[in-house]
């Protein structure tokens, strides 16, 4: 008997299950069988492909080097064997479930209103949930199916997702109309040296992007406070002699002044990120084309 008649779907989706679960009882109770079943079936696998796959630990499993990549082979699999038995054409008017979004407390501002407003009128049946961006637990939490799609910058996504490039920002450094800053034309070195708020949403810390930038000029900003997210940026520039670094998208309609600089720092890209796995899924699909349609026509 070949390799591939000693295979079936189910065993795939249990291969599947332990990659999302880490642990085989929780695989078990997600695809409804025995915790035995499941482990008879990892035998079998192991057998079939002539690997581990899956090492024991403290309180579940962790995959082998093999069974990382054998997953997003496996995924794929599944998604076309998925695809078979899906409608051919997908109606977001009847469309219904659960759409997790992930994004920066930026793109919770700038993108998600007018993405969220889109989804809503076209497809009324399908439930939306927006999570804060946590960098750390990204990879985990689309591994695992719990978010769907992730808003944010390139530097936060991991190489192997499927992207596309909604816009491009740049920085600007603003200030309250009521601070004594905004009566000056400072240069690069006095900027350097007023009083900065910055946001640091991932890690709480008084780093941010520009420092980077500052230290072409050989200048090193006097950073004092460090909020968790841009949003209330504008509010302490509001009570504080400071200012901040701030997307320019992100500040429009606030009551604060641009100080213009003899240098700008460099753009950066906002961009939509998503899971391989997700690629042939006809709902994802449909949300990443809103997604085109609100930045490319």
């Amino acid at each position: 008997m070949s390799k591939l008649d000693r295979l079936d779907i189910k065993q795939l989706r249990i291969f599947q299950a332990l990659i999302k679960e880490k642990n085989a009882s929780k695989a078990a109770n997600q695809l409804g069988l025995t915790q035995q079943a499941v482990s008879e079936q990892l035998k079998k696998l192991r057998d079939v492909f002539d690997d581990r796959l899956f090492l024991r630990k403290t309180n579940g499993f962790i995959a082998t080097p093999f069974a990382e990549k054998l997953s997003y082979d496996i995924d794929k699999l599944l998604n076309d064997f998925q695809a078979l038995l899906a409608p051919k054409t997908f109606d977001p008017k009847t469309a219904s479930g659960t759409f997790v979004i992930t994004a920066t407390d930026y793109a919770q501002q700038v993108v998600l209103p007018v993405l969220i407003a889109t989804l809503r009128k076209e497809s009324p049946n399908l439930k939306l949930i927006v999570r804060d961006f946590e960098i750390d637990k990204l990879h985990e939490l689309m591994e695992t199916g719990k978010v769907n799609l992730a808003i944010a910058f390139p530097d936060y996504i991991p190489d192997t997702y499927p992207i596309i490039k909604l816009f491009e920002e740049h920085h600007v450094c603003v200030t309250s109309p009521n601070s004594s800053i905004s009566q000056t034309t400072p240069s690069l070195a006095d900027v350097a040296n007023y009083p900065s708020i910055i946001a640091s949403p991932s890690r709480p810390n008084f780093k941010g992007s520009i420092d980077d930038w500052f230290k072409k000029f050989g200048l090193k900003r006097n950073v004092v406070v460090s909020a968790p997210c841009f949003s209330i940026v504008p509010m302490y520039l509001q009570t504080t002699d400071s200012i901040a670094f701030l997307p320019s998208r992100a500040i429009k309609g606030l009551d604060l002044i641009e100080i213009h600089l003899e240098q700008v720092p460099e753009p950066f890209d906002v961009i939509a990120a998503w899971h391989p796995r997700y690629n042939e899924d006809a709902l994802q699909k449909w949300v990443i084309s809103k997604l085109e349609k609100q930045y490319f026509q």
